[in-house]
């Protein structure tokens, strides 16, 4: 994981010079931008975000926040995002992002040198850890995507595609361990996103797991019938989707062991 961060910030007071002085020292690099949605739109992607927000909620730092937060709901990359404000401003950066986007709020008066360590601390992570499980979750609903990607995103790396076509693309351009398909997308089903990704050489021994919000005994004989890896239901509880993913990779894992 590179060490770019985009950091928005409405001024360059003395405690921001003192942050991004120190970020240098530890190898970040800084582009600052003010909290501006036409200056934001024409950045490129940034692995790491900090807000650096006013002391009081202000609309085009709500409207900022809104357009970030989408933007790292929509990232097929991992983007930690983090917060510094006082009370309200900070309450409405966990509000807009949500315990899913926000890697983590910090309270102001902040110590900079702490902040900055455990910033490092979990870009450094994210290195060691960069040999974790790549799970890609595709679906058309918004909030079940971000739903999924919390349960699953301490344990994998998860990405994220909003259609079928996005979600072919994305295998296009990244190397998946385990595909959760929602069965019920409009336009280009489930049904016929499984048969293109089992169409292609590249991606055909990719397994996938079906979502599906219906459990009814013609249902789930239908989904059965297209011999996905297993079907989960979208209501059941994080620890049960959790437990099925992780067992999926331990007997994974153990046949390759048995094979030697």
């Amino acid at each position: 994981m590179d060490k770019r961060i985009l950091f928005v910030c409405r001024s360059k007071n003395f405690m921001v010079n003192a942050f991004l002085n120190n970020l240098k020292t530890y190898g970040f690099e800084c582009d600052v931008v003010a909290p501006d949605i036409r200056i934001l739109s024409k950045q490129e992607d940034f692995p790491i975000i900090v807000l650096y927000l006013d002391d009081e909620i202000s609309p085009d730092y709500t409207e900022s926040m809104v357009y970030l937060k989408d933007k790292a709901g929509s990232s097929h990359e991992e983007i930690l995002v983090y917060s510094i404000g006082a009370g309200e401003t900070l309450e409405e950066s966990k509000r807009i992002f949500g315990d899913s986007l926000l890697k983590k709020p910090f309270l102001r008066p902040i110590n900079v040198k702490e902040v900055i360590e455990e910033i490092n601390n979990d870009v450094e992570k994210e290195e060691l850890f960069g040999n974790k499980k790549h799970i890609l979750v595709i679906d058309d609903d918004p909030t079940m995507l971000n739903t999924i990607k919390g349960w699953l995103s301490g344990k994998y790396t998860v990405y994220m595609a909003d259609s079928g076509m996005n979600g072919i693309s994305v295998l296009a351009r990244h190397h998946i361990d385990l595909v959760l398909l929602d069965f019920e997308m409009p336009v280009i089903t489930g049904a016929k996103v499984l048969e293109m990704i089992r169409s292609e050489s590249t991606t055909s021994n990719i397994p996938v797991m079906f979502l599906t919000a219906k459990g009814d005994k013609e249902h789930v004989m239908q989904v059965i019938s297209l011999k996905p890896e297993k079907y989960l239901l979208k209501s059941m509880p994080a620890e049960e989707l959790i437990a099925n993913v992780d067992e999926f990779f331990a007997k994974q894992k153990a046949k390759e062991l048995s094979l030697g």
